[in-house]
């Protein structure tokens, strides 16, 4: 089954929210209506609504069903100043606390820490930081998780697999690697991969030597212990990752090697490059990122993006919320 029919299958009838900071953006705007109107979640859009009415106007697009707030105007505004306040722990006053909130990611972000909204997707016109700090602040980390990071589903026709994390931390430690690994391997099951994680690196078992290497070896090692039964292993070329045979050859008795389908690169840099190589070379289509560890789901777009893209991120989003 096509990955966006079996998630939609899944959050059929939940009635689940999402919020949308940028209701002014177009392409938000486009992808809230056909949400709309193939009942699959409910948009909040965050803006001014005689403007958002006005976009609407001038692309056909008909936001009739479409929830609209305008945080100048938001009836419990007071409301959420107080609980940004007690959530800040003293960091932020009243007064700053009143002007934050009239960014729109942070008011969105508010919603769904008060439970107004399932989750949120961002990005559209803002930075990665303008999406993630908010989320930081207000939302957080789940239980047993010390950072967030980003994954890309990569899928062209039946194939589909993980890669991570492309988006968020550049040069993660042995222990946050192991996290990003366990919080990917989570995430692949909503999306129906029967997780096989690959720690990779330019050595196989030992095959070069270098601090590099040891920190994806110890990486695996801290994976295992937090969660025995993952099918788990590295450090591993991506070639002995992939390929039956040569994962036979230079691993032999992996039950990972040369079939693995979610795959944890050890810094941003090659993550991000080997990300875009398979888009662009391999002609797979990348979907994310897909924020991971927060303790509500929180969506981050590229601001490349388009309609259909906003609208993929709002059912994945959603399903996350499940």
């Amino acid at each position: 089954m096509d990955l966006f029919d079996s998630l939609k299958s899944k959050i059929d009838g939940k009635n689940l929210t999402i919020v949308f900071p940028e209701g002014e953006e177009p392409r938000i705007l486009g992808a809230a209506t056909r949400l709309v109107k193939e009942n699959i979640l409910k948009p909040i859009l965050i803006g001014n609504q005689a403007e958002i009415e006005k976009i609407a106007a001038e692309k056909s697009f008909d936001i009739t069903g479409v929830e609209i707030i305008d945080p100048k105007k938001y009836a419990d505004f007071e409301t959420m100043v107080e609980k940004f306040v007690e959530r800040r722990k003293g960091k932020n006053t009243k007064e700053q606390a009143e002007t934050m909130l009239l960014d729109n990611n942070y008011f969105g972000t508010m919603l769904v820490y008060m439970d107004k909204a399932d989750g949120m997707v961002s990005g559209a016109i803002h930075s990665t930081g303008d999406t993630v700090r908010p989320a930081l602040q207000i939302v957080k980390t789940a239980p047993g998780n010390s950072r967030i990071s980003g994954s890309f589903i990569m899928q062209k026709g039946d194939e589909r697999y993980m890669f991570a994390d492309c988006a968020i931390n550049i040069n993660p430690n042995a222990q946050e690697l192991a996290e990003i690994a366990v919080q990917t391997a989570h995430d692949a099951k909503l999306f129906d991969i029967d997780p096989k994680v690959a720690m990779l690196s330019f050595s196989t078992k030992g095959s070069a030597k270098s601090d590099d290497v040891t920190k994806v070896a110890e990486a695996t090692e801290i994976a295992h212990k937090l969660a025995p039964d993952l099918p788990l292993d590295g450090e591993l070329q991506f070639d002995a990752a992939f390929v039956p045979s040569v994962g036979a050859q230079k691993a032999p008795g992996s039950k990972v090697a040369g079939h693995a389908n979610v795959f944890v690169f050890p810094e941003l840099q090659s993550a991000n490059i080997g990300y875009k190589i398979a888009q662009r070379f391999g002609g797979f289509e990348a979907i994310g990122p897909i924020l991971q560890g927060l303790a509500k789901p929180i969506s981050d777009l590229s601001r490349g993006c388009n309609e259909e893209d906003v609208y993929k991120s709002a059912i994945l989003t959603a399903a996350l919320a499940l």
